[in-house]
């Protein structure tokens, strides 16, 4: 795992234009593992130069030719796991096991469903007497997290090439060292030469840079709702197409009909997965009043076998925040029955795996995203009262349903305004449209409703 002193831009490494560097922190050990370019606005203008050049020829290539270096693409991708494992582990904090299952797995099956669409996608259709052409939008700004570092710039990135389009990727400052290695699989796949370009740096400056660049025709970023605003506001300053996939406070309704011990269980599992870090957790759990005791015994319970299972979180600074939020929990009267804001190792940004219980919906830990370790559990009286606690945020990104009767989950997460619902525990599709309702985004990725965010349309009448 080395890291590289250079930007990737126009198909070469090429030095920054300032000297300045982002140190690249272990969170399990506090241990600075690398140092990349905190690229600038000059470096964003050059990728975004190199990315205007290419465009045309990208666009003109025939999709089979596209898919034809995305099927490489993934093929690098996963000749690459070992590395791919080691670098997330060794950034991020994941857990091994976990990196290399769904941090450095789940990217190789989108790079591949990516593969397939460029392939099969009507790219023409007939619409009466015209002809409805679906272009690439042009130059595309990715701007990516660090809670799933490949998957994120996999997700923006495979799609955007199927299109047509060229790309500039600014990744997480927390994670770069995955944005270079995918970089080198992106040149090993022998995509030409300024279609993909990468800048690290801060959100700040290079982010800023990029959502602004009068040269960028699309800004996709996932992120924080609070930054998605801003990116917002600036692409709309030059009147640029967004994909915003932003926060989450996901509920996951446990109907009185459900098997009560393997919902909680599975809805534990799933807030602890990543210590938290992500955005569609199901971290408000709702059970019928009648259930209540038992379900918080039985969530205690399994948090408490987690232990030092999960890894860190992103950094010191994330770690202070969750931990900020579970103070707040407990002064605002939710009862702690797993957990704590104590950190439970002496090294690290580690947080205790924590269940609220006595939770209201009005609790700042039950309205506003804490991306950490942090279940809490909510009663409800009746599936109206359910429905109302479940849809009472200012998101909407995903969720899930239990009940004894698929259909009872179903007619329930029919009528959740959420972009995404799991029916008793209904496994994650990557050919699923992923994204939400309110402030939880704008657009979709995964998919062909993904492929759809990178084209424009055209019609050609006779």
């Amino acid at each position: 795992m080395k890291a590289h002193d250079d930007l990737y831009i126009d198909g070469a490494w090429r030095p920054a234009t300032g000297r300045d560097v982002i140190e690249v922190v272990n969170p399990a050990d506090e241990q600075v593992i690398g140092r990349v370019p905190a690229g600038d606005a000059q470096d964003v203008d050059a990728a975004v130069r190199a990315a205007r050049a290419a465009l045309p020829g990208w666009a003109a290539t025939p999709p089979a030719e596209r898919a034809a270096r995305l099927a490489a693409l993934r093929d690098a991708l996963a000749a690459r796991a070992d590395e791919f494992t080691e670098t997330i582990t060794a950034e991020l904090g994941s857990p091994p096991e976990f990196a290399r299952a769904v941090q450095a797995g789940l990217p190789v099956a989108v790079a591949g469903s990516y593969a397939e669409l460029a392939a099969t996608h009507a790219f023409e259709e007939k619409v009466g007497n015209s002809t409805v052409l679906h272009e690439p939008v042009g130059v595309v700004a990715a701007i990516t997290p660090w809670n799933y570092p490949l998957h994120q710039i996999v997700a923006k990135v495979a799609p955007a090439l199927a299109a047509g389009c060229a790309v500039v990727l600014k990744p997480a400052e927390n994670t770069p060292l995955t944005a270079q290695l995918f970089a080198e699989a992106v040149h090993e796949a022998g995509v030409p030469a300024g279609v993909f370009n990468l800048v690290t740096g801060l959100g700040p400056v290079a982010g800023q840079a990029l959502a602004e660049h009068p040269g960028v025709d699309l800004v996709s970023f996932t992120g924080s709702t609070a930054v998605g605003r801003r990116i917002g506001a600036a692409a709309g300053a030059g009147v640029k197409r967004v994909a915003l996939e932003l926060g989450g406070k996901s509920a996951n309704v446990i109907l009185p009909s459900a098997d009560l011990a393997k919902a909680v269980n599975v809805g534990v599992a799933n807030v602890m997965a990543n210590s938290g870090q992500t955005c569609s957790a199901w971290t408000r759990m709702l059970v019928h009043r009648d259930q209540y005791d038992e379900a918080v015994t039985l969530a205690a319970a399994a948090a408490a076998k987690y232990g030092d299972r999960i890894g860190p979180v992103v950094s010191e600074r994330q770690r202070d925040r969750v931990r900020g939020y579970i103070e707040k929990g407990v002064a605002e009267g939710a009862r702690l029955v797993a957990g704590g804001p104590e950190s439970p190792c002496e090294q690290g940004y580690f947080v205790s795996p924590t269940v609220f219980a006595d939770v209201t919906p009005d609790m700042t830990v039950a309205q506003e995203e804490i991306f950490g370790p942090v279940l809490c559990v909510l009663p409800y009286d009746d599936e109206d009262d359910a429905l109302r606690i479940a849809d009472g945020t200012v998101y909407g990104l995903a969720g899930a349903v239990w009940a004894g009767d698929e259909e009872e989950a179903a007619a329930f997460a029919r009528r959740m305004r959420t972009g995404q619902v799991d029916i008793n525990g209904g496994r994650f599709n990557p050919l699923a449209p992923f994204g939400g309702y309110k402030q939880s985004g704008v657009g979709r990725e995964l998919g062909a409703y993904g492929l759809a965010e990178y084209l424009q349309t055209k019609s050609l009448q006779f």
